[in-house]
């Protein structure tokens, strides 16, 4: 067998399998479990927050953001709250 013989294209694409098994690697060394996340401007959701203000904090933004979309689009808040009391 001669070297690099595993890598040409004859193999029937054993060199893409190579390809593509680098470019995995690549992305879990690059983006791996135990990557850091880097914080958001906005809370995603998802958990529960760990404390007490936390949820608070999310709670009260929540309620901004339900009584903001009121504020804006007055009749679809009407057509959801009518289908709400429907059901």
């Amino acid at each position: 067998m001669t070297p690099g013989a595993g890598l040409r294209r004859t193999d029937g694409g054993t060199l893409l399998y190579w390809l593509a098994a680098v470019a995995v690697l690549f992305l879990y060394v690059r983006h791996g479990r135990d990557a850091p996340t880097k914080p958001s401007a906005t809370p995603s959701p998802g958990p529960a927050p760990t404390t007490y203000r936390a949820y608070r904090d999310r709670r009260d933004q929540q309620a901004r953001w339900e009584r903001r979309y009121r504020r804006e689009r007055p009749l679809e808040s009407r057509r959801q709250q009518r289908e709400r009391s429907s059901k």
